[in-house]
């Protein structure tokens, strides 16, 4: 028989996940087990700690090589690396972006930097993610294209480019979200903030769009402190990414001469050092992490009224950040489980409002958004640091 989820049940399982010495357990929390000190002890030593440098050079190399992209640029954040992506696709005033409604405030952000419009559509009920298919419904009704370029119908407004966030990790169904950007010739830009480690159909994440934007803050899978990357297949993009993000600066060994306007957006040496030992010890994190999600996996089949959010069809996620669902006749209990989890130590989160209902964006244009208000209503994040997962690892 499944035991009924409520706040008392979620604690006592979460217990037995997180169990340790601490009186707090974070959502997720970053591990500094390798060559973190001696890489930015380097730094220190020789002065060297601010956007050149030896650590930036190398954090961009094994980024490449990781991911499987042409270039690699590394910025000093996730949501400054999306203002690039959407500037190097030719984003511009008024232009309308597609983003998801169910995302972090970042995405529609970068957007807005750009002066141009966030566009807001639904989310998938597997992905957790924009839905592809949704939005090609979608588009057949409000969109026209002339002269290979898209415009809304409705607003006049052309529709230059869609922004998937792959959420927690998780990536949306990309083939069928490339095959709709072609038809209506948007540019595609991945938000892959959360997804370095995960892949779709074989394909690391970063690699389906024109452009693509990563993320380094300190909650994610690996840190630089704050930090982010542009990732591009297209290697005049990547050249021009990393001349805007120094200023657009000419190189010459002592004019100062800009040819355009440019970003003060290079990642200083000394975040990028933390990061090359981060990264050395990505391929340790990832089975962890996929690990604790297996063991969540399974204590949530006993559970009746929330199920664990696992990885979609064809995708292999780094389950960055795990969470569960309450089904509709459990919604209620939310508020309740993140209160009792909270006050007992044990970090839990809501996902986020809609952006469509913050009071900046709400007359933003939107379709139907049903799937993302029964999303925003119903998951609950659980704690996710990858040492959690060392003991299902070596069991």
């Amino acid at each position: 028989m499944k035991q009924v989820v409520s706040a008392e049940t979620i604690v006592s399982m979460l217990k037995q996940v997180t169990s340790s010495d601490k009186d707090f357990v974070a959502l997720h929390e970053p591990s500094f087990q390798g060559n973190e000190w001696t890489y930015v002890k380097d730094c220190l030593d020789t002065g060297w700690v601010s956007s050149v440098g030896k650590y930036v050079d190398r954090l961009e190399e094994m980024l490449q090589e990781f991911t499987g992209v042409k270039r690699a640029v590394a910025v000093v954040n996730g949501t400054a690396a999306l203002h690039i992506c959407l500037k190097l696709v030719g984003v511009e005033r008024d232009d309308e972006v597609i983003i998801p409604a169910l995302t972090f405030i970042a995405t529609a952000n970068a957007v807005t930097y750009c002066d141009a419009i966030p566009h807001f559509v639904d989310s998938s009920e597997e992905t957790l993610g924009l839905d592809p298919l949704k939005l090609g419904d979608y588009l057949q009704e409000i969109a026209e294209v002339r002269n290979h370029t898209c415009f809304n119908k409705k607003t006049g407004r052309r529709i230059k480019a869609v922004v998937p966030m792959h959420t927690f990790g998780h990536p949306v169904e990309l083939d069928t979200l490339v095959e709709v950007c072609q038809r209506y010739h948007l540019e595609l830009v991945e938000d892959a903030a959360e997804s370095l480690g995960s892949y779709y159909k074989g394909t690391h994440t970063g690699n389906w769009g024109r452009v693509s934007a990563l993320s380094f803050n300190g909650n994610k899978i690996v840190t630089t402190g704050g930090g982010g990357a542009i990732l591009t297949n297209d290697e005049t993009l990547g050249r021009l990414a990393k001349h805007i993000t120094t200023t657009a600066k000419v190189p010459h060994k002592w004019e100062f001469v800009h040819d355009q306007i440019g970003y003060n957006y290079r990642m200083p040496n000394i975040n990028a050092a933390l990061g090359c030992a981060q990264l050395e010890q990505l391929p340790d994190f990832l089975p962890k992490k996929r690990a604790l999600a297996k063991f969540y996996e399974n204590q949530f089949l006993h559970f009746e009224g929330a199920s664990f959010v696992s990885e979609p069809k064809h995708c292999r996620s780094n389950y960055w950040l795990n969470a569960i669902r309450l089904s509709a006749d459990y919604m209620n209990l939310r508020d309740e489980i993140l209160r009792a989890t909270n006050e007992q130590g044990m970090m839990t989160r809501p996902v986020w409002r809609l952006l469509s209902s913050l009071p900046m964006y709400a007359d933003a244009p939107q379709m139907d958004l049903s799937v993302a208000k029964k999303l925003e209503q119903s998951i609950v994040n659980i704690p996710s640091s990858a040492h959690l997962g060392g003991t299902y690892v070596e069991a």
